[in-house]
């Protein structure tokens, strides 16, 4: 560290990566990289330089530097390698679905820009089973939020983000429970509703249970979503007769009003 030339130095920092003592060879290559920066070593320096972080946990710095040595060195033949690694990196980053997930997102796009820049590598690949496990844990992440929601009682908020994850999400395992879970806080909203709105409420939680159904007829859950079903048509049935009643006292109260002859 404090003494030998660069070229010493150079030789030392790669047996000491050879040697796996990466702390230690890190340690060197940070004193060369500016040192040989206009070196025909350079190169393998800065591939080196990432590989130490990468073995070292560092995700993080590791993911930077490879994606630092793909920018540099665009042509060589190990940028194919550091683009990758530089995704993967950001994919090993990933914190639990509970947690926030930025890192998965940034993982997401590089590994896609990966397969866009390199569509017939063969890590296209690896990069696509990465890709599907990291939705997977976007999807649980809204999945729970979801459950909790409907835990709080709000069945609002629980029926948007229900649908949100059909949406992105059409492959999902918990598919089957989702579009039940639609018909039952569509039909639980309905009768914590104002009275204007339990009718059109009750309309939509039938409306879900078609659409559940349809898709899933001998669901261990149909004996529950057919209640709920009849349950919401009685709804909407009680809705038309004080709809009619409030009308015909309406229409009775118009006729006291007209003058007489």
């Amino acid at each position: 560290m404090k003494s030998g030339s660069v070229d010493e130095k150079y030789e030392m920092a790669v047996k000491l990566y050879a040697q796996k003592d990466y702390s230690r060879a890190l340690q060197l290559f940070d004193q060369l990289t500016g040192a040989m920066r206009a070196t025909d070593k350079s190169q393998k320096i800065a591939y080196d330089y990432a590989y130490c972080y990468y073995y070292q946990k560092d995700f993080t710095l590791a993911s930077y530097y490879f994606k630092r040595y793909t920018s540099t060195y665009p042509n060589t033949t190990e940028a194919e390698e550091c683009m990758f690694m530089g995704a993967y990196c950001n994919y090993l980053n990933s914190p639990e679905y509970s947690l926030d997930q930025t890192v998965t997102f940034d993982a997401l796009k590089d590994l896609q820009l990966f397969t866009n820049t390199y569509p017939t590598s063969k890590r296209v690949s690896e990069c696509n089973d990465l890709m599907d496990k990291l939705r997977l844990k976007l999807e649980m992440k809204d999945y729970k939020i979801a459950k909790l929601f409907y835990r709080m009682e709000d069945y609002a908020a629980t029926i948007t983000m229900l649908n949100n994850i059909l949406k992105d999400f059409p492959d999902t395992p918990h598919k089957e429970e989702i579009l039940f879970l639609v018909v039952k806080s569509y039909h639980k909203f309905a009768e914590q509703s104002i009275f204007e709105k339990q009718k059109e409420r009750h309309a939509k939680a039938i409306i879900a249970y078609n659409e559940f159904v349809a898709q899933y007829p001998e669901s261990k859950y149909i004996a529950e979503a057919s209640d709920l079903k009849e349950r919401s048509k009685k709804g909407m049935e009680s809705m038309y007769y004080k709809d009619q009643k409030k009308a015909a006292q309406e229409n009775s109260g118009n006729q006291s009003l007209k003058p007489t002859k």
